[in-house]
């Protein structure tokens, strides 16, 4: 056995460890419990991911030096992140990518140019934030925060400690309280094709669910939405006027045939 295979193989049982860790946040009884606290006080959701925040070691403020692109939807939001994190990728800049969900390994959800973080760099960077939120628990504050909670502080965590020039932030669901909007200077926001989704958290209309992905948006920030129909893109309007949004600009999506592919 080789010197490098023994190093791989410790690499690999200390990144199951961090993973198997990881994995006890997603359905324990304490998180279910706070969801259905929070659930009827929405608000909550982004005072509870600032503490959280805060007891990982960071500071919200600290989020703007991330030049972060945010972006939401319901259809395409997945695709414009990558697109997006592509083309600034070609022109030199050095990227975060944070998306949801992954489809082999939990790294895939957290990229630096493109690649997932690898499996050193996740485990170093996952016991840091864990550790951090371990021994700040007391008798008052008990609890850790859920998966992709957890996952979106990490996220936050690797793109300051790698410096990245931007981070291209999906959000998870909704806009207005995901966890993600803690957010409060990003370079630019944008909202994919809206449609009816998540109906029990966002509301059972899609102007409700346009209001809630309409509280991306913030003051001076320019806002890109793609044409939507009537009625949501009128509450996109109204959320930008009320929250003052320095430009809306409505894209229009560009319709590619076939024959133009070959």
């Amino acid at each position: 056995i080789t010197t490098q295979s023994l190093r791989s193989c410790r690499v690999m049982n200390v990144f199951q460890d961090a993973v198997c860790t990881l994995n006890t946040l997603q359905t324990n009884a304490s998180a279910l419990e706070q969801v259905k606290r929070e659930r009827g006080h929405p608000q909550l959701q982004l005072q509870a991911m600032r503490g959280f925040l805060q007891r990982a070691g960071l500071k919200v403020e600290e989020l703007d030096r991330l030049n972060i692109i945010h972006v939401t939807g319901t259809k395409g939001k997945g695709s414009t992140c990558a697109f997006t994190e592509q083309i600034l990728r070609k022109y030199g800049f050095r990227t975060g990518f944070y998306s949801s969900p992954h489809l082999v390994q939990v790294r895939e959800r957290i990229r630096i140019n493109g690649l997932p973080i690898g499996k050193e760099l996740f485990t170093k960077y996952f016991w840091q934030v864990y550790g951090r939120l371990e021994e700040t628990k007391d008798a008052q504050i008990s609890s850790m925060p859920a998966y992709f909670r957890f996952l979106t502080i990490l996220a936050f965590h690797v793109f300051l400690q790698e410096k990245v020039d931007l981070a291209v932030i999906e959000v998870g669901i909704g806009g207005a309280y995901d966890c993600t909007n803690i957010i409060r200077r990003p370079w630019v926001c944008g909202i994919s094709s809206l449609g009816i989704d998540h109906t029990s958290i966002l509301g059972d209309t899609i102007e409700k669910i346009a209001w809630q992905k309409g509280g991306i948006f913030k003051l001076g920030v320019p806002a890109f939405t793609v044409k939507q129909p009537d009625g949501p893109m009128k509450v996109l309007q109204e959320r930008a006027e009320e929250i003052g949004v320095r430009n809306t600009n409505i894209l229009q999506i560009l319709q590619i045939h076939n024959s133009e592919c070959s």
